[in-house]
């Protein structure tokens, strides 16, 4: 009796189609170097943001968040080049992570720092413990990636499990998204329309060949708003409002500009010797494991928008063991912050369709001159907050949205 032939299974669906540049097929230079700097103004709002809110809390003064700022952006891209070079070897920027936020917030609230009196020496000091913390809880990642005991657990990442796994992690940050915009909804709203209007209705429209609109949307859309911002700001649109909206919508509040130094190099143990203690050291390393986790999520975004083939478990392992040396790194320097995936880099992946390795690593080398050449990074610091979080909002969405693609 011959054989009935079975019909054949669908071919699995693991490349996205209209990828312009995928890891190892770089734009032009003129257009990679764009594309890094779009990378670069995106993880710029989560390296702003974070320490503006943990340094005050600290005792830190605007100095104190200035360098802070320019630390973890120096670590951001030294981290960021490593994992390209060593790592995963995918397009994904290594930048601070909100996962840490409520450990060192824990930190910061300790009885034990209450008794110092001078400001400047408790964050010193809040800042020596942060650097402990994370120095221990490091190794955690380093231990389940280099040893690949994560390989292991990787293995069973069905397309079952994976698609919660990158859904939960882009929508899971929406809470910095629209909430953001919510804090100047006259600057934010303009900034979410615009960058949806710009890229996702334009291109229709104006056939140039070149994809210029969606993959520079984020250029166009930033300069447009920011401008507007400034021009509300010398108006006196915000002239005795309350001090909240001064500080999330006037583009002159932020107070980096005058305390950056023209010219710092960030470096290790710049706080002084880090302190260790067992409590706040279990605490950051629970927050590791949450990190490496949502970071699972993110490499296996960041490789599929990248048009890579799928990611081996011996891969994602070894790129979680060189993402625990990036918080390690972030111990030594005193970012008080740990380093993970950049979510809101991977939706912008998406947007661009553009998953070359060269424009992160360029986006890297933005991020190292400018923590060096303090004046003119903190220009671009000085972005409204609402701005970025109307990126988020796109950004999340395109990473929730992934395996749906």
């Amino acid at each position: 009796m011959a054989k009935v032939d079975e019909p054949q299974p669908h071919p699995p669906k693991e490349q996205l189609p209209n990828i312009s540049y995928c890891i190892t097929s770089p734009p032009p230079w003129p257009e990679a170097i764009l594309l890094g700097f779009q990378h670069y103004l995106v993880m710029l709002g989560t390296t702003v943001i974070i320490p503006t809110s943990l340094v005050p809390q600290m005792g830190g003064g605007n100095e104190e968040k200035a360098k802070v700022i320019q630390t973890l952006l120096f670590v951001a891209g030294l981290n960021t080049l490593l994992q390209s070079l060593f790592g995963s070897r995918l397009p994904a920027v290594i930048g601070g992570s909100y996962t840490f936020v409520p450990t060192t917030i824990s930190i910061i609230l300790a009885g034990r720092f209450s008794d110092s009196s001078d400001p400047i020496e408790r964050f010193k000091r809040i800042m020596r413990a942060t650097q402990g913390a994370l120095i221990v809880a490091s190794t955690l990642q380093i231990v389940l990636g280099f040893s690949g005991l994560w390989r292991n657990v990787a293995r069973f990442l069905s397309p079952l499990s994976v698609v919660p796994l990158v859904s939960l992690v882009g929508f899971g940050l929406y809470e910095f998204g629209f909430p953001g915009v919510a804090k100047c909804v006259e600057i934010g709203l303009p900034q979410l329309i615009l960058i949806v209007f710009v890229s996702q209705y334009v291109p229709h429209v104006i056939k140039s060949g070149r994809n210029v609109f969606d993959r520079f949307a984020v250029l166009f859309s930033v300069v447009i708003v920011w401008i507007y911002a400034h021009l509300l700001t010398v108006g006196g649109a915000y002239n005795g409002t309350a001090p909240k909206t001064q500080t999330s919508c006037r583009t002159d509040r932020s107070g980096l500009i005058d305390a950056a130094p023209w010219i710092r190099v960030p470096y290790p143990f710049q706080w002084g010797a880090p302190s260790f203690d067992a409590g706040e050291a279990f605490a950051m390393m629970m927050a590791s494991f949450v990190a490496l986790v949502e970071s699972t999520g993110a490499f296996i975004s960041v490789s599929r928008y990248a048009s890579a083939t799928p990611m081996p478990p011996s891969i994602l392992s070894r790129g979680i063991g060189w993402q625990g040396v990036a918080i390690l790194v972030s111990g030594l320097f005193g970012t008080a912050n740990g380093s993970s995936v950049s979510v809101e880099n991977a939706g912008l992946l998406a947007l661009t369709r553009v998953g070359s390795r060269r424009v992160v690593q360029i986006s890297a080398g933005f991020m190292i001159f400018f923590s060096i050449l303090g004046k003119f990074g903190a220009v671009f610091a000085s972005i409204p907050a609402p701005i970025i979080a109307g990126l988020y909002c796109l950004f999340f969405a395109y990473v929730g949205r992934c395996w749906g693609s």
